[in-house]
């Protein structure tokens, strides 16, 4: 028993265990490494493009979302893992970098050019594995494409009509949010929102929705844009509240306008009709002997 426990004690143990620890821990390192030099150098992604974006993401946003990041509590969140798609998306449309905190962020002309959203990017793109900037054939849609647009029409209706309106005008949601309108929305961010659902929608990744379907959405959300109306004024495509107003306003307005053109005149033709009357009979129309 006392050889037995002196062997397990034995001095050199220690440093055998924390040996091969490192060991391990050098290995994964290095392999993450090589993994994600690898991803950059697949995606096109150089050194330089990692660097310029680094420090624009740092000059800007790292107020928010820290240097490296991991996010800043109250401010912003982490945006490790997020993937190039989302910075494309949010600082494509202006929405990024955020004037204020709010219940949400609107969209507004960005104010960097394509190669420095490229760059950030691609820097984010770096940090963590997420969804790549599409190709455009995967947004490319064509509206005039009857079988995509029908298909896409009943996409869009079964999980989009709900927040963003039957034709893509935008509505109301609660605690002050709202689903934006979809008219200028480029084809290009339209794929990106599906992809990475920002702020309040969900996500619709490949594993949920087909890049084919998402396409088909996009042809249906064209269409609408150039599209006839068949039933006429759409009104905004805003729904019940816009057609109601044009009914309660213009349409009862006009019919009570009309109604007392109609009381107006037969005042008048039942006068002339008297005046005839007791013209040509020399009686008082009024009285009844």
């Amino acid at each position: 028993m006392n050889t037995l426990s002196a062997r397990r004690r034995h001095p050199l143990a220690a440093f055998v265990v924390l040996f091969f620890a490192l060991a391990f821990i050098g290995a994964a390192y290095a392999t993450l490494g090589s993994s994600t030099a690898n991803a950059s150098a697949a995606s096109g992604v150089t050194q330089d493009q990692l660097t310029a974006g680094q420090k624009l993401f740092q000059s800007s946003c790292s107020s928010c979302h820290n240097m490296n990041g991991q996010g800043v509590q109250g401010s912003g969140p982490s945006l490790i893992g997020v993937g190039a798609a989302a910075v494309d998306f949010q600082v494509g449309t202006g929405r990024m970098p955020a004037m204020q905190i709010g219940p949400q962020v609107p969209s507004k002309p960005p104010i960097f050019s394509p190669e420095q959203i490229a760059d950030m990017a691609a820097y984010i793109g770096s940090l963590g594995a997420g969804p790549d900037i599409p190709d455009p054939s995967l947004y490319n849609a064509d509206p005039n494409n009857a079988a995509s647009v029908s298909n896409g029409g009943v996409l869009f209706r079964t999980n989009c009509s709900q927040c963003h309106n039957v034709a893509g005008a935008g509505g109301a949601l609660t605690d002050g949010k709202y689903a934006p309108s979809l008219r200028d929305t480029s084809p290009k961010h339209l794929y990106e929102a599906m992809l990475t659902g920002p702020q309040n929608m969900p996500v619709f990744n490949d594993n949920v929705m087909s890049p084919q379907d998402k396409k088909d959405i996009i042809a249906y959300l064209l269409q609408t844009r150039t599209g006839a109306n068949p039933g006429g004024l759409d009104l905004g495509s805003i729904g019940p509240v816009s057609e109601g107003l044009f009914v309660w306003t213009i349409v009862l307005g006009l019919l009570i306008v009309f109604a007392c053109w109609i009381g107006a005149h037969t005042t008048k033709a039942s006068r002339a009709r008297v005046a005839h009357f007791e013209a040509t009979t020399g009686k008082d129309a009024t009285d009844n002997d």
